[in-house]
């Protein structure tokens, strides 16, 4: 069993074993299924995924009618040749978005690690899936690795934006989607820990403010920078670079943050981008006139 990062990556290295092999032991453990049923599992995850990718890649719309095609929108720019980032990157973002406009759409997804961050990690598999070129199991065990980091952030700090913000939310799907990428690619345990510490602290502080109080605006466009910056900070990592402050210091900080932050920036729509005159014009124009005022 472990407990935080440190622990996680310290196990791995002692062991010899990736981070995805450490979680699928742990949750052997701790569920009492079988390995064959738990990797079962996982892979139907894996298919919801790719389901909600391939589905909002063809352009949905949401009942609000505040988001939708953008999906579209991005594959059609990549297709072009003419983007400024990179082809893979651009295709993350894509995807992440695809993803959420799906859950906007109220279709089927993946809770990775919840509804409104739902995005960064798919979308960041299936764009280096075009580049890795991995087998069925090596997608699956890509989620098992993100899925221990994910473990780690909810049982030592928090994944929800009621309570810790959007930085516990896409900040923590982000994170999770580095570590993956990294083990991926062919990284060290330790790398892992590195891109997740790298990404994570550069979205510290990151509020939760839907307008309209719907995972839409701008959730959906979170996941994309989310799936952005997992991609550089797993680049990162790769190259050597690594994080003055240790992992587990960093999640210990977005917990205190999340603490401190005001109750109007963690998804009670009352502050931020909620509060400014076109965030309540939308509101009042989905829902009719707030409450107060009827």
């Amino acid at each position: 069993m472990f407990r935080n990062v440190a622990e996680l990556v310290e196990l791995a290295e002692k062991e010899n074993k990736k981070i995805s092999e450490i979680m699928i032991e742990q949750e052997v453990t701790v569920s009492g299924r079988s390995r064959e049923e738990v990797i079962a599992l996982m892979e139907r995850n894996l298919t919801v995924m790719e389901e909600a990718v391939e589905r909002g890649i063809n352009g949905v719309t949401s009942h609000s009618g505040l988001t939708g095609g953008d999906a579209v929108l991005l594959q059609k720019y990549i297709e072009k040749g003419d983007f400024l980032t990179g082809e893979t990157i651009l295709d993350a973002v894509s995807k992440a978005v695809a993803t959420n406009e799906v859950n906007a759409a109220m279709g089927t997804i993946c809770a990775t690690p919840t509804a409104g961050s739902a995005g960064v990690v798919p979308g960041t598999l299936f764009a280096v899936k075009k580049k890795l070129k991995p087998s069925r199991e090596q997608m699956v065990s890509f989620l098992f690795t993100a899925g221990a980091f994910g473990f780690v952030v909810a049982n030592n700090a928090s994944i929800s934006g009621a309570a810790g913000g959007c930085q516990a939310e896409v900040g923590s799907a982000a994170g999770m989607a580095a570590a993956a990428i990294v083990e991926m690619a062919g990284g060290t345990p330790q790398q892992c820990a590195e891109a997740m510490a790298i990404t994570l602290k550069n979205m510290l502080g990151l509020v939760c403010d839907p307008v309209a109080g719907l995972v839409e605006v701008p959730c959906v466009k979170r996941n994309a920078m989310g799936a952005a910056n997992a991609m550089v900070a797993a680049d990162m990592a790769l190259a050597g670079i690594t994080s003055r402050i240790p992992c587990d210091e960093v999640i210990d900080a977005m917990y205190r943050i999340g603490q401190t932050m005001p109750t109007a920036l963690k998804e009670t729509a009352q502050g931020g981008l909620a509060a400014t005159p076109t965030g309540k014009a939308l509101e009042t124009k989905i829902f009719g006139l707030p409450l107060k005022e009827k």
